[in-house]
């Protein structure tokens, strides 16, 4: 029984078979209708999401199976004192998989530490989502072709977005990656990623602080909103939250080739009228994280189909 807390549980060549699997779900729905008939999936959200959750729930449903769970910690027994570990080893009795984010890093690996289930981390306090990635990968992958030889944006809060730490520890990996840093001194990436990941696989990269310096180089820019639950201060929020907004004028900027992507939601980071600009994949993207998660549940539940 495997679990997925990071991408890094998978290796790249495992990586690419379930991104294979998500393109021949996506080219051969019908094909998969009932693979996972009787199952049922658990997605246990301490902390609100619409995206991921619906994602998974979406997944399933569209392999056939069944869900149940609970979408905020509020509605769940967590709000009476109990443990993730007695929630799991309790859910462990309904489902066959579940999907869990909770707002403290590390929780989801608890859970998979009891679980007889296996355990997708759906997102883990500012640390890693790693489900996002995969989907972040098969964006790239389908509309760019690789995931090699690429220079890749990543932009707004690079301290607290455990996207863009993820996707960072996913595309290390690939040969030939660049990284442009853009954020404010403030919302820097953390130096333990830098140092850790990015100069200890001697990973090229710089930090740029405005985006219009930036724009020029890029294959693929990804937006980030600057998370108001992250912060502690609400003064520093209102500061940093309109640090950065791609419109129209700065896409002139940009190369005709550059995908834009973000993981949503997103407030006003994007605006409006770069929705019909054909480089921005973002809802795409939203399309595709129901391949993958449908890869991925057919992956750790060990479902082949013909």
């Amino acid at each position: 029984m495997r679990h997925l807390m990071s991408p890094l549980d998978f290796s790249v060549e495992e990586l690419e078979k379930v991104l294979d699997l998500a393109k021949d779900i996506e080219m051969n729905p019908k094909k998969y209708a009932h693979a996972c008939d009787g199952k049922k999936i658990a997605t246990l959200f301490y902390e609100p999401s619409t995206r991921t959750r619906l994602s998974f729930e979406a997944a399933m449903l569209n392999l056939g199976g069944s869900v149940l769970g609970f979408s905020s910690a509020d509605s769940s027994s967590a709000s009476k004192g109990e443990s993730v570990a007695d929630t799991i080893r309790v859910v462990s009795c309904y489902a066959d998989i579940v999907a869990m984010r909770h707002p403290k890093e590390g929780a989801p690996m608890v859970a998979a530490s009891k679980s007889r289930i296996p355990v997708i981390n759906a997102g883990d306090g500012g640390h890693q989502h790693p489900t996002q990635t995969l989907t972040d990968l098969m964006t790239i992958r389908s509309l760019k072709g690789r995931l090699n030889n690429l220079t890749i944006g990543l932009c707004g809060d690079l301290k607290f977005g455990r996207t863009v730490h993820s996707l960072i520890n996913a595309l290390v990996r690939y040969t030939g990656i660049r990284f442009v840093l853009i954020s404010p001194e403030e919302l820097r990436l953390p130096s333990y990623i830098r140092e850790d990941v990015l100069d200890k696989n001697h990973i090229e990269y710089k930090e740029e602080v405005r985006l219009e310096d930036a724009l020029p180089e890029l294959d693929v820019l990804y937006m980030t909103r600057v998370q108001k639950e992250r912060f502690f201060n609400e003064e520093d929020y209102v500061r940093m939250k309109d640090f950065y907004i791609l419109d129209k004028t700065k896409l002139e900027l940009a190369p005709s080739d550059m995908l834009i992507l973000h993981p949503l939601p997103r407030v006003n980071e994007i605006a409006v009228e770069v929705d019909d600009d054909p480089r921005a994949v973002y809802f795409k993207q939203v399309q595709y994280g129901v391949y993958v998660r449908m890869a991925l549940i057919l992956t750790l539940l060990e479902v082949k189909v013909c």
